[in-house]
């Protein structure tokens, strides 16, 4: 069986469980499971702290899993990034009292307060600047009012819990994560059927596919505006002058390309949403 290591709990583990579930697998249905099995689709799922889930498959015990970009990297594991899956997508930076810091340069000698002491140690070094790290485990943007540290560096999403600590952001981001499917140093049977089942998700949630009639000699026009994965299917209709098209679209553009279909002349434009794919 494909051994794979899923998030228990937390921002990735939702999403996470309905990857897995619309890619077909049979997952856990008591959230006190720690081991699943799934025979009829070859794999077993661990249940296990995001955190810990790059470690488990570094060291070729479990054979891929499904953490954060950011968590691999702190990790310092042998595990590596095998596919981005999309969700859970955030953004790391440094962050410090309003005005305090400009750049990189500003941080030299001073506390850096942080949950990610691998992640950010590697990220300064690489750029030769030398901080005393302040390794915390959570509720890092206290620590500066706190007094145990002068500056911090956490994920970021909306900068709202910083500013409530008057502190804001600078410099550039050190590492834009998400969700990633990271794999072990062994080749593992199975990641193949793996990686397509979860692709197809992906291209399920960010796609869909669009029916409408045209006039025939509008196909070109049509097709600049939705060209579709490839190549819009074309199909006749009982009148010779109109034909019948389907094509892919991305979710996001639902109806500006509906706007611009029926601006052209297109009618009976209809959206169907995808529930699996295989491309």
């Amino acid at each position: 069986m494909l051994r794979i290591a899923v998030p228990n709990k937390g921002a990735l583990a939702e999403t996470a469980a309905e990857y897995l579930k619309e890619a077909g697998y049979n997952g856990r249905r008591d959230p006190k499971e720690l081991i699943v099995a799934d025979p009829k689709n070859d794999v077993e799922f661990f249940y296990l702290r995001p955190r810990d889930i790059a470690t488990y498959v570094g060291s070729g015990a479990l054979d891929v899993g499904i953490t954060g970009r950011d968590l691999l990297i702190d990790s310092g594991s042998d595990a590596h990034e095998d596919e981005p899956l999309g969700f859970a997508v955030s953004t790391f930076r440094f962050a410090g009292p309003a005005g305090a810091f400009q750049t990189l340069d500003d941080l030299r000698g001073k506390r850096l307060a942080t949950s990610y002491p691998v992640l950010v140690g590697g990220y300064l070094a690489e750029r030769g600047v030398e901080v005393h790290l302040v390794k915390l485990d959570g509720a890092v943007e206290s620590a500066i009012r706190l007094g145990v540290a002068d500056v911090i560096a956490d994920v970021v999403e909306t900068g709202s819990t910083l500013r409530k600590q008057g502190l804001e952001v600078f410099g550039e981001p050190i590492l834009r994560s998400e969700a990633v499917l990271i794999a072990g140093p062994n080749e593992a049977p199975g990641l193949g059927t793996l990686h397509r089942r979860l692709e197809g998700v992906m291209v399920a949630r960010r796609y869909v596919l669009m029916d409408y009639d045209l006039p025939s000699e509008l196909i070109e026009q049509a097709t600049a505006i939705a060209s579709g994965m490839e190549s819009p299917t074309i199909s006749p209709t009982r009148d010779p002058a109109w034909v019948a098209v389907r094509v892919m679209i991305p979710r996001d553009e639902i109806n500006h390309i509906m706007d611009a279909l029926y601006e052209l002349g297109a009618r009976a434009i209809l959206v169907t949403p995808i529930h699996a794919a295989r491309l």
